[in-house]
């Protein structure tokens, strides 16, 4: 005896019981290994983009590339099993690449400030104003630079707050670093009253200066007389450090400074 759902179908609705069942086990199989398709090659992509990742650090390769090609590789293969994926479940490619074809102005738009990312980031890696480790500032924000990415890249601040940013306004904008030379200038500007003695105050800065070890020698700590108002004068300190000091040497010459010419009984003007 036929099954009353057969019955149904071929009566009413005109299927065919078996082709309905052949084609419910077809679409559920497709959908289960376009699934199955999706999982297994999103979890092998992230396993070979940690693989390429720690082949170039072993090889000593730029930390910014590292993280560049990390993240392009992982969103290429990605990319490549979603179209996997979306053949395995029938759709056909030639259809599927015509109505992207179709959609591609809308899409081009859509998306242009994230090709612009994608451009910068290339532009970053090829002209490298910055890298990985660099301290910089850029967009308004400063902090030292952790990752470049294929469209952002991340800056982590004075205070460990992150801050992406993305490629394109980065590349096209301006950009300060500030560890890519090997040494930076240190400026320090005191106000000392009228009356006080600058040869006095200038002796006593060289002093304080030719003590501290991490100043370099060339080019030469200055000293300078600068602008004279009617209440004070500006005395204008320049010193040379080695980059990783900067901040540690101009914080402690702040107070051997206003230590010894406080003691010294020079008087300090407050703007």
């Amino acid at each position: 005896m036929e099954p009353p759902i057969k019955k149904i179908e071929e009566t009413i609705m005109g299927f065919n019981y078996h082709e309905v069942q052949q084609w419910v086990l077809k679409v559920g199989t497709d959908l289960f290994m376009s699934l199955l398709i999706l999982v297994i090659g999103f979890w092998l992509s992230n396993i070979a983009s940690k693989t390429l990742k720690n082949i170039m650090k072993k090889s000593n390769t730029d930390e910014s590339l590292v993280t560049f090609l990390g993240s392009l590789t992982s969103t290429a293969l990605k990319l490549l099993v979603v179209v996997t994926s979306i053949t395995q479940f029938g759709i056909q490619m030639t259809s599927f690449v015509a109505l992207l074809g179709a959609a591609g102005l809308a899409i081009g738009m859509a998306f242009s400030g994230t090709l612009s990312n994608f451009a910068g980031g290339v532009m970053i890696l090829v002209f490298k104003p910055f890298k990985v480790g660099d301290f910089i500032q850029a967009q308004t924000v400063s902090g030292k630079v952790k990752e470049i990415q294929i469209f952002n890249t991340h800056l982590y601040t004075a205070d460990n707050k992150v801050v992406i940013l993305p490629n394109g306004p980065i590349a096209n904008g301006n950009i300060i670093n500030f560890t890519k030379a090997d040494v930076r200038r240190i400026d320090l500007t005191f106000h000392l009253t009228i009356g006080d003695s600058f040869d006095k105050a200038k002796d006593m800065l060289l002093a304080i200066v030719s003590e501290e070890q991490r100043i370099v020698n060339e080019p030469q700590p200055f000293v300078g007389l600068g602008a004279i108002a009617t209440k004070s004068i500006e005395v204008h300190l320049k010193v040379w450090v080695n980059t990783d000091d900067y901040n540690s040497v101009m914080y402690d010459l702040n107070e051997s400074i206003y230590k010894s010419l406080t003691e010294a009984e020079f008087h300090f003007l407050v703007d």
